[in-house]
């Protein structure tokens, strides 16, 4: 029905555009207006065909999601960004640290985060632990045909702030050319190698000519301002490989989720309006 309904648009040449904030198709009851198609062609640049296909599938998405009673709270929410954190090599304050500044509207992320931890159960509602997990050899292979995704600089040339006092720190961040009689700055070069996954990440993330966010270390507040970026190189295996499963399972998540919808197009009760 569903391919039968695509051929319908394009051999017919039907125009959404005359019926103005109408609704232009029915997806097992809910209502798909010609809105929300010209605001999926704006936002993801697509063509009417491409727009009609992805908001039948976000509405038989939802509609599972509610079939099978699937919820995420606040709780969910965080033991996922925990998880991210941790595959990552960073414990979960600088995580958020980096995120924030990444991000700029934390509830942005929250909201992805939610979005994934709900794609996740829903999954193991419909697979019921059929869904292969990345084994060794997955995540080696994917590092390997994936090296420029784990690229970082080799050297870093940073202006380092330390201070007791994280307002005046705050403080000098916001305005360096004052400098806090409690805030001490000297410049220091960083080799990529001989950092720990957490510096890796913070640095790597951290644009030129900007602020870290502030960490702390030898009992002091510290913050880094990035001078330059040297040279390129694969960040290791090891330190990556958090992230490498976590990809390697969304994209599988997605994968199987796609194929289950496309299932269901054939039997969904989807009609034109005009």
């Amino acid at each position: 029905m569903y391919k039968l309904f695509l051929a319908l648009l394009v051999s017919s040449g039907i125009s959404f555009a005359n019926m103005e904030n109408g609704i232009a198709l029915i997806v097992n009851d809910e209502p798909i207006t010609t809105y929300d198609i010209e605001s999926t062609m704006a936002e993801g640049k697509m063509n009417k065909n491409q727009a009609v296909g992805l908001l039948i599938d976000k509405a038989l998405y939802e509609q599972s999601v509610k079939e099978n009673n699937i919820t995420a709270d606040i709780f969910d929410v965080n033991e996922y960004i925990e998880k991210l954190a941790n595959a990552n090599g960073m414990d979960l304050y600088a995580f958020k640290s980096v995120v924030k500044q990444k991000y700029g509207n934390y509830e942005v992320f929250e909201n992805e985060a939610k979005d994934a931890v709900i794609r996740q159960k829903l999954i193991q509602r419909l697979v019921k632990g059929q869904l292969p997990i990345a084994t060794q050899e997955d995540m080696e292979l994917y590092y390997e045909k994936n090296k420029e995704l784990f690229s970082t600089s080799k050297f870093y040339e940073v202006m380092q702030y330390t201070s007791k006092n994280k307002a005046s720190l705050i403080a000098t961040m916001n305005n360096p050319t004052v400098l806090s009689a409690e805030v001490e700055k000297a410049p220091v070069r960083l080799g990529v190698e001989n950092l720990q996954p957490q510096m890796q990440f913070l640095l790597n993330e951290t644009k030129t000519n900007t602020f870290t966010p502030i960490f702390t270390a030898n009992k002091q507040f510290v913050a880094l301002f990035i001078i330059k970026k040297e040279g390129t190189t694969a960040l290791n295996f090891e330190t990556v490989k958090g992230k490498i499963f976590n990809d390697i399972m969304t994209t599988r998540e997605k994968k199987h989720l796609k194929e289950y919808f496309e299932k269901q197009k054939l039997t969904a009760d989807i009609k034109i309006v005009r």
